[in-house]
Formats: C-alpha cells, structure tokens, sequence
C-alpha cells in the first residue's frame, strides 16, 4: 500500500536467490535477517553485528481448517524496496520523523490442493525490524479463523529478561516486573509485551508489536522452552482467535534492537509502522496537563458548600487550573458514584446507566461554561460499557461535544482481544468525529495508532501511582527505573503523577485520601520528562501544591516535545533523558 507520507521508493532488482537462504539488511547493514525453508519448516534469523540474536524461529499459522507450515509451502520471487517513512507526529516524542528502512515481500504459497497465499513482509530499520503477515484477496479463500499464530523466538544463550507475568489474558496490564535470566521463566507463563532482553555485549532487544487493528493482542509463552506468540482468545470462543475477510493483516512484530539502549527509547519504529494521520483538521487537539480529583480523594478545602458532585466543588480545582495554566480539569467520582447517571453497583453500568446524563445537583452546563470563560477545557471520566451497545457510542459523544467536552478518560476495558480491539479503535475514531481526545485506562499496551489518530493523548496498561491508595508499601521506583525501558517503549504511560508527599519507605502507609510517595519529590519532577505522555497529570488536590517547591516546574513542563535524546542509561539503575520543546531543552534523570 502507498503511503502518502513517505517518499517515492525505489525498487531494488531482484537477485537470483535460493529458497533457503533470504537476506534482508538494515540500512547500516548491523541488523540482519535471514529466512529459509528447511527440515519442514519456514525459519528465520536475527543477527547484530554479527552476534546472533534470534536462531532458527520456526513461522506457522493454525487455522480452524487446517496449518500453513513450511512442511506444505513454497516460496515465489520475493519483493525488495527501499525506503523512507517522512511524517510529522501531532503529539509525541518528536516532531518530526524520518525512519529508513530495506523491505523484503517474501510471497508463501501452499503446495496442496487449497493453493493459499500468504506474503511475510518484513522491514529491517536501524534500530530494529519488524515483520507481519499479509493475506491477499485471492480465489478460494474469502475468509479464515485463526486458532494459534505460532510466531517464535528462539533467543541466543540466556539474555536477561525483564517481563510483566500475568495470570490469564483478562487484565488492566497493571503489575510489577521480573528480571530474571530467561531460562527461569516457567514454561506456559503467559508475558505481557513489550518484554525486554539484555544479551552480552550489552546488546538490548525489546519485543512487541505495532498497528494491532482487527487482530488479537499478543503475549508470549515459553513452549517447550521456545519463546512462542500467544493471542488473546474471543469471548467464550477460547480456541479461536481472530476471525477476518481478505484481504487482512496481522500487527506487526516489532523487533527493537540495539547496543545502546538510549536508542529503543528513542526509536519512532513503533509509530511509522502504522498508517498516516486520517484526521483532516488537528486544530482541536491539545495536548497539556490535566486535574485529577479521583486521586487525591477529591479534596477541597474548608469552605461554605458540600463538597461533592456540584457546580462549586469543580469550581474550585477550574480556578486552581486557570491561575496555574493548566489545560484540563477532570469530572469524575464522588464517593464513589461517577458523575453521570448510574443505577449499577461500584461504578459498573447498570441496566439504565446514562452516560450522557448527570447526576442530580450537577450542572455540567454551568460547569462548562464557567470552565470556558476562564479557558480550561473539561475532560470526563466513563466506564467503557456504558458506551455500548453501539448507538449510544454516537449519542453520548454527540452530547458531550454538544455541552463543549474537550476529552475522556475511557476505563476498565481489561481486555485485548479482537472483539475489544475493534471497540477501542471505534471508540477513539467515534471521539476524533465529535472532537474528543481519548484517555484510555485499564487499556492494554500502546501500538503506536497515535501517529494515525493523535487524538489518543495517552494510556494506562501499566502499574503506577494509583495504587499508593490501597497497596501497603506502595510503588516504589524499582518500579519507576523498569517502565522506561518496558512498558514505555510501546508508547505514551499514564502514569498518575502529581503527589507531592513524598517519604521514606519506613513512614509510608496507605491513605486513600492525600495519598503518599515513596523516593523524593525530585524524583516526582524527573518523572515528567522522562515518561511519555502527551496528557500529564497533576493529580494532587490544588492546596497540595500552593507555595511549594518544584511546582513552577510542573507547570511549565511541555507534555509534547520536538526532539528526544537518552543522554544516558542502564536498565534498572538509572536513565537520563533531555527532550526539545521549542528552543528549550528540559532532562530528566531518575536512579533505582
């Protein structure tokens, strides 16, 4: 497919190639792929500078009628080209972005009576390579359910891993880390991506994947010792796990690889596998900061009035965002009831949830108005079900573009499978058409669709802040020092930033209100440069920070940036980074 953004390409000629043996260089020729049939199988390799990263990875696809393995294929004349995804971010790590890549379209052909055709296209960019398969129209296959994909990695030696391990595929992606050697991982042990791996040499590979759209989500699984692709199964269908009309196409793996790790966080390989911005007018989407009243336990000070879901609560925290230039305040909670009308029990929809209509004793009108005369957009909070059935999807975002709703946060979806896949990507395409941005928590990974729909401001799928209001000895930044070079890599990170209160391990204890930090509040500063997020919290409640140090800085702290460098770093030790806005550099740095 052409791509607007990118520059004409030129076609390479096609050598004279033996099916067993398919090269495919990065540009600086550090990175090599190579891919063959042999012993029955479709394999390929991975080598940086000449140390072999990924050896003999079988490819196979399991489909409900049957496998296309290399036992049944053949290869056709593969396709070569050259290069350049050239395109501006509307908001992210940088502004502009100029990725080179080699491409190889390796056609596969079935040798028995059904005659499929799958092609595996791969890119080979300087900082990594990725690879995907593509099912063209063709006579006599219309459709597929696929069971497994089957995607392996047979990793070199024993390289360091450093993974999220969770208990089954429903999950808000949210827990801490182990950093183990890979051969200690328990065979069927289910790995959220992006996983990364420290190799000698101090070679780093991170493993994920970009564009997931109308696929599954997927993790990894040891199998036998092999390092194998697991795709999240289809409500109450656990064998099937995407069902598709051609022509389709998998997300991309995403191989990020380097011998400087600075260099996978700085990488826009994520962004550039997807496809170019579909949103004709980004005038209305403002990246910024935003209130985050649910955190601190929604406090106000001593005051005439109830405290509560009301004009004069929200007045409060719009004053603080308006003296203080912040973009955002945020409608939530109050004593655990949402904002909007709900006759379901702890915030999940009930049979006559109405998210479009607020609770008695709140004007959003007046709110709204108010908010706008002192140039503070206001954002919402909605559980994501009471969005759907699909009517409502329009419906309720017709109505808070109507009232003047700058954005949402959208949460609890806890799933990535196909079916909430395809309903995530509705809900953010929904929101671009009535001129919402989008939050999503309890969300899986990002997968760089913010290059397509940079209304996507940022998302959780990550254990952070949130949690010091229940957890006994909250988060500490262990934690903090292993998302940079995890988690984040996939994209932007919600994070819940903002507390002010910062303290000793010893004296920690769990507040649901005024919640406490652990590490220092420069720690909390640095947090703001380093993560990305194009949405920044200041979650505290506005007295919280009034005459106190450190706050100058987080009002003046860009959220979007023009360039991003990793000064320096280790992984679980500490990392540096300086990201450009304007004329004006800001660096960050935190240590375990």
């Amino acid at each position: 497919m052409k791509k607007p953004f990118c520059l004409a390409f030129a076609i390479i000629a096609v050598q004279s190639l033996a099916q067993k043996n398919i090269r495919l260089p990065s540009p600086d020729g550090n990175i090599v792929f190579l891919f063959q049939l042999a012993s029955g199988k479709a394999l390929y390799n991975v080598s940086f500078k000449g140390n072999p990263v990924i050896l003999n990875s079988p490819l196979s696809l399991v489909f409900a009628d049957g496998d296309f393995s290399g036992a049944n294929i053949k290869i056709n004349k593969p396709a070569y080209r050259e290069a350049s995804e050239i395109y501006d971010l509307v908001v992210g790590k940088t502004k502009h972005v100029n990725d080179r890549f080699k491409e190889i379209t390796i056609p596969l052909q079935q040798t028995t009576a059904s005659n499929r055709k799958i092609n595996l296209i791969v890119r080979a960019f300087n900082d990594g390579l990725a690879f995907c398969y593509e099912f063209p129209k063709q006579q006599n296959w219309d459709s597929y359910i696929l069971k497994e994909e089957n995607t392996t990695f047979n990793l070199a030696g024993d390289p360091k891993a450093h993974a999220l391990i969770l208990s089954d595929y429903t999950s808000s992606h949210e827990g801490l880390y182990t950093s183990v050697p890979l051969s200690k991982i328990k065979e069927n042990a289910l790995l959220d991506v992006p996983v990364m791996f420290e190799f000698p040499g101090n070679i780093h590979l991170v493993i994920t994947e970009a564009a997931l759209l109308d696929y599954a989500g997927m993790y990894l699984s040891k199998r036998k010792g092999l390092l194998t692709s697991n795709l999240s199964p289809l409500p109450k269908e656990s064998q099937v796990k995407v069902k598709a009309t051609l022509p389709h196409r998998s997300p991309w793996r995403v191989l990020l690889l380097s011998d400087r790790v600075g260099a996978l966080i700085e990488s826009t390989i994520i962004t550039s596998l997807n496809e170019p911005l579909k949103i004709k007018d980004v005038s209305w989407i403002k990246p910024g900061k935003t209130t985050w009243p649910w955190w601190n336990g929604n406090i106000v000070p001593d005051t005439s009035f109830a405290p509560g879901l009301n004009f004069e609560t929200h007045k409060y925290y719009i004053d603080f965002c308006a003296r203080n230039g912040l973009e955002y305040h945020s409608v939530t909670d109050y004593g655990t009831h949402e904002w909007y009308v709900n006759d379901g029990a702890g915030l999940v929809p009930g049979p006559n949830v109405n998210a479009g209509k607020p609770v008695p004793g709140l004007d959003m009108k007046q709110v709204i108005d108010y908010a706008k005369q002192k140039r503070v957009g206001i954002r919402v909070w909605v559980y994501w079900s009471a969005l759907f059935p699909r009517p409502l999807l329009d419906s309720v975002f017709a109505t808070y573009e109507r009232w003047g709703v700058s954005g949402m946060m959208i949460d609890f979806m806890d799933r990535d499978d196909q079916e909430m896949v395809n309903m995530q990507t509705e809900m953010l395409v929904k929101a671009a058409e009535h001129h919402l941005h989008v939050q999503f928590h309890g969300a899986y990974k990002p997968t760089g669709i913010v290059r397509t729909y940079p209304n996507e401001l940022t998302r959780e799928g990550t254990y952070n802040y949130e949690v010091n209001k229940w957890t006994p000895g909250g988060l500490s930044p262990d934690h903090d020092i292993i998302i940079p070079f995890t988690r984040m890599i996939a994209g932007p990170t919600d994070y819940h930033m903002g507390g002010f209160r910062a303290i000793p391990q010893s004296k920690f204890k769990v507040q649901f209100t005024r919640p406490l930090m652990l590490g220092t509040r420069c720690h909390m500063l640095g947090m703001y440069v380093i993560l990305e997020s194009y949405l920044g919290m200041v979650a505290d409640y506005p007295d919280a920070y009034t005459g106190q140090p450190g706050f100058e800085f987080v009002k003046e702290v860009p959220t979007v940036w023009d360039e991003t460098k990793v000064l320096d770093a280790k992984v679980g030790e500490y990392l540096i980074i300086a990201r450009k806005k304007n004329e004006d550099w800001y660096v960050g740095a935190i240590t375990n």
